[in-house]
């Protein structure tokens, strides 16, 4: 995991003490502090806000109920982002099976992934992750998560196969499948691209 992850938040050292001896006040310092990092990973994934808002709730529950086996043995950030790793990838496994995985199909469905999207400084930067997410929308979930997790998560191949429940090969396929249908995307105008 990258120490630049959005899920790298430090927290005050006697924060988690705090919230496990049940303080509300700790509890809601944690949650607003994980609540966009989740958020942000959920969209990108699920491609769907309010999917995403589902898996903050969930994930979040999760940390305060499991926080006394939380060790210590790697960042509390770390253990945060595995939660809601681990939640989205239950939601892509549940979703229809049928949906295509691959053939890759234009039937995207737009989504508030607007919502998930940093600040940045320039608005030409800001114009071209614009239309990188919502050619990223128009990718099948499965795709959608394998090239998010590999290019920007950073998993392995084989990391990403056993966290989706699929093959090597499924994990391979499906970035090289959805990168060549990306770049075509990207190669047309956003206009194209906005109104797909």
């Amino acid at each position: 995991m990258s120490p630049t992850s959005a899920f790298a938040v430090d927290l005050p050292s006697n924060l988690i003490e705090r919230a496990r001896r049940g303080e509300e006040a700790a509890f809601e310092q944690i949650y607003r502090r994980f609540e966009r990092p989740i958020f942000t990973l959920a969209v990108r994934l699920l491609g769907n806000a309010e999917d995403a808002a589902d898996v903050v709730h969930d994930c979040l529950l999760k940390v305060f109920r499991k926080l006394d086996s939380f060790r210590g043995e790697a960042p509390f950030w770390a253990w945060v982002r595995q939660i809601a790793h681990n939640e989205v990838m239950m939601r892509l496994r549940r979703r229809d099976p049928l949906q295509a995985v691959d053939a890759l199909d234009d039937d995207a469905d737009e989504s508030s992934a607007d919502d998930a999207r940093q600040q940045v400084a320039s608005p030409w930067v800001a114009a071209e992750q614009a239309v990188l997410e919502r050619a990223l929308m128009q990718l099948p979930d499965s795709t959608r998560a394998v090239i998010w997790l590999y290019h920007v998560e950073g998993l392995t191949h084989d990391e990403i196969a056993e966290s989706m429940g699929r093959s090597l090969s499924f994990s391979k396929s499906q970035l090289a499948r959805g990168t060549r249908r990306l770049r075509s995307l990207l190669q047309l105008s956003p206009e194209v691209i906005a109104h797909a």
